[in-house]
């Protein structure tokens, strides 16, 4: 059996002196991986760095079966940011999250905001934003969606700017206000798409997914979060990348 689909790169384990298994999050199939013929070679290596956009063919003799890659480029987006270490620590983050998805199983609107993130590299007042934003996504995608529609205690839909670790629901402005150590604040831009997003407001974006990251997808099976996400949130706190 065989299909063709396109795929973002994720990672990729040596097999042998010359061959990969490559694992892409697909458009149409999820999380998959195959084996690349070749893929530890110098003609192949810069197909397969993380991030970038391929065009595949995956065939085996049953679907069950590991089967193996044909992969062409698409978009290059590792070389594209070689020398921008923020944008290389958001693709390792990007790619090391996205392979909690579960193997083989499509999430379309997921895929489509890992492409408008990466390709916003160009434009450093878009995809910190942006990304937070993915993460926000997987959380949905995962089962652990954060319920951000209205205040947990009243009701309103407006002056949302907290939210609960427990209910895992938003609370207003004037209900949180007075629990606020024990809240986790909810910045403007994860709410509206064309909110601005100040240096706090990306840590403190980056805290909330986080938070729910670790304790319901990260911490119940023994894994830690990515260190390239480490890596960025730390690259991203200093005052000269985003305007305080």
């Amino acid at each position: 059996m065989d299909w063709s689909d396109e795929g973002i790169f994720l990672t990729a384990k040596p097999l042998g002196e010359a061959n990969a298994v490559a694992e892409l999050f697909t458009l149409g199939h999820g999380r998959h991986l195959g084996l690349v013929r070749g893929g530890r070679s110098r003609r192949m290596r810069p197909l397969l760095q993380p991030g970038n956009l391929l065009r595949v063919t995956w065939r085996a003799r049953l679907s069950e079966h590991l089967g193996g890659f044909n992969v062409e480029l698409i978009e290059a987006h590792a070389a594209r940011v070689l020398d921008d270490r923020l944008a290389l620590a958001a693709i390792g983050s990007l790619s090391g999250l996205a392979r909690l998805l579960p193997e083989r199983d499509p999430h379309p609107e997921l895929y489509a905001a890992t492409l408008d993130v990466l390709r916003a590299f160009d434009d450093f007042d878009l995809w910190p934003a942006r990304l937070v934003r993915w993460e926000l996504q997987l959380l949905q995608e995962l089962g652990f969606g954060l319920d951000l529609s209205e205040c947990a205690a009243t009701g309103t839909q407006t002056e949302l700017a907290y939210v609960s670790p427990r209910s895992v629901r938003a609370v207003s402005r004037e209900v949180g206000r007075p629990y606020g150590g024990k809240l986790l604040e909810l910045p403007a831009f994860m709410l509206d798409g064309d909110a601005s997003a100040d240096r706090d407001d990306i840590a403190a974006g980056f805290a909330l997914t986080g938070h729910f990251l670790e304790r319901d997808v990260l911490a119940p099976h023994g894994l830690i979060m990515p260190q390239a996400r480490e890596r960025l949130i730390s690259l991203l706190a200093r005052p000269s990348k985003i305007p305080a």
